[in-house]
């Protein structure tokens, strides 16, 4: 018990020191997963016992904290936000990560004279990217508008179209030519489809059971779709397809659709997502030893990749593909340049280890080495780069205290609103506003405080509303006072 009693403490140390790195992360501007990297690293060379973890256990534990990170990206994005910009989001998603796998083995074998085999690994480990280390830079800020799903959208999508590739890759490893690229192509295609068929179909269900099953207690839900969301990745994956699509579309279907307890569901998930990346980091960090890095001769062919991959091949070849996506001047050169790499390229690059590839320990501190880049002086210059760019941002600052009222029923006539900047209601008095006979504003929550509301109060851009309407008139919604697309109802 004693023995154990160290282990747990141990555990629970490294855990606290973890989530108060994210204060040090916001006086410093480097990106929390960094520090969760870097120290398990160092730890790892100063206590070589740390390291002893098998690179199959590694990858079955960063594989559950894929699985709960996607599941809750698809819920933040949701159906409704996704929906204008699915089809970007999807073109992006496969097409980026196809000419960026493409562009870096290109620039590994004819530059740096690798091997066809090790440059197309290393292209397909360094394709995918890690919006939420760009999240973690910007603090309290969350990007608004089309950049914003983009960069969400990108990161969920292409993480199982990197993992798929990779997959494919190392299936084909021995055939020739021709048949490889044929084989690869429809294991591709497969996985895709089957992925997101099996994430639509258990999304739905997993919807109608929140809905439709009560359970005895309420702390039960969210352990519902915990398990649903494992269920689906193993369903999806044993069928032939990508699991981690099939997640993430899952998590897409029920975002933002009504359910029981849906609040406490997203928080719930959000927490496990938030301790799933720190334990991803810091398991990966641990199978890293900074002192081979020189003599696998890995430091500068993983800088120099580095550098080519934020200078060159993200911004001229994505660059070239979403051409035909609309978005400002600014917003695209954020876009292309918050295209960071995480915990996914360093899993990607473990699997050099289970194939058997030549050279793996090499390819795996490069790939360690680009993504210590890519977060620390990327992430580290995301702020700059927003700010010149002036993408549309709005504050997320913490609001501990909450008011609320529950229901046996679905409450039908509640509606949320946010008042957006130049909108009808900007600056009017609600007595002003046309509202109809069957529209009633209850709350106003202005910057975090209460504002008492009567025919003079006068609305604000930012206002979150509160408003009840009559069920018998439903059809009657002055969304259009306030914002665009941005009021959901949530219970």
């Amino acid at each position: 018990m004693e023995s154990f009693s160290w282990v747990v403490l141990g555990i629970s140390l490294v855990a606290m020191a973890a989530i108060l790195s994210n204060r040090i992360s916001d006086r410093i501007r480097i990106p929390a997963p960094a520090l969760f990297l870097i120290g398990a690293a160092v730890a790892s060379d100063l206590v070589p016992g740390l390291a002893s973890m098998k690179i199959t256990t590694v990858q079955n534990i960063v594989t559950v904290a894929l699985i709960m990170i996607l599941f809750d990206g698809g819920i933040g994005i949701g159906w409704r936000r996704l929906r204008p910009n699915a089809g970007a989001v999807l073109w992006i998603g496969v097409a980026g990560t196809a000419v960026t796998a493409a562009g870096v083995a290109a620039f590994v074998h004819f530059v740096l004279g690798f091997g066809w085999q090790v440059a197309l690994l290393l292209g397909t480990a360094l394709s995918p990217t890690d919006p939420a280390v760009v999240f973690s830079v910007l603090g309290r800020r969350e990007i608004v508008g089309r950049s914003g799903v983009l960069l969400e959208g990108e990161a969920g999508a292409n993480d199982p179209v990197g993992i798929a590739l990779m997959a494919v890759l190392i299936s084909a490893a021995g055939l020739s030519g021709g048949e490889a690229v044929g084989h690869g192509l429809l294991e591709f295609v497969r996985q895709m489809a089957i992925g997101g068929a099996a994430g639509a179909a258990a999304g739905w269900l997993l919807l109608r059971l929140m809905r439709r099953m009560p359970l005895p207690s309420a702390a039960l839900y969210p352990i519902r779709t915990l398990a649903f969301a494992g269920a689906v990745y193993g369903v999806a994956t044993i069928a032939g397809g990508s699991g981690f699509l099939a997640v993430f579309v899952a998590g897409i279907v029920i975002g933002d659709a009504n359910a029981p307890y849906k609040r406490e569901i997203k928080r719930f998930h959000s927490a496990v997502a938030s301790l799933a990346e720190v334990i991803a980091f810091v398991v990966l960090g641990l199978t890293i030893s900074l002192r081979d890095l020189p003599k696998v001769d890995a430091l500068w062919p993983g800088l120099l990749i580095a550098v080519v991959l934020t200078l060159l091949v993200r911004p001229l070849l994505v660059g070239l593909i979403s051409l035909p996506i609309r978005l400002r001047l600014g917003e695209r050169v954020f876009v292309l340049w918050a295209g960071l790499k995480g915990a996914v390229p360093i899993l990607l690059g473990t699997f050099a280890f289970t194939a058997g590839i030549p050279g793996a320990e090499r390819i795996y501190e490069i790939v360690f080495v680009v993504v210590a880049f890519s977060v620390i002086v990327q992430g580290s210059l995301a702020p700059t780069v927003a700010k010149w760019a002036r993408v549309p941002m709005r504050s997320t600052d913490l609001e501990p205290w909450a008011l609320g009222m529950r229901f046996r029923e679905e409450p039908t006539g509640l509606r949320r609103y946010h008042v957006n900047p130049g909108s009808p209601a900007d600056g009017q008095t609600i007595g002003d506003l046309s509202l109809g006979e069957n529209l009633w504003i209850s709350m106003i929550n202005r910057d975090g405080q209460l504002v008492q509301v009567g025919r003079d109060t006068t609305l604000q851009a930012g206002d979150e509303i509160l408003a009840l309407a009559d069920p018998a008139h439903a059809e009657t919604d002055p969304a259009a006072l306030f914002t665009n697309n941005t009021n959901h109802n949530e219970k």
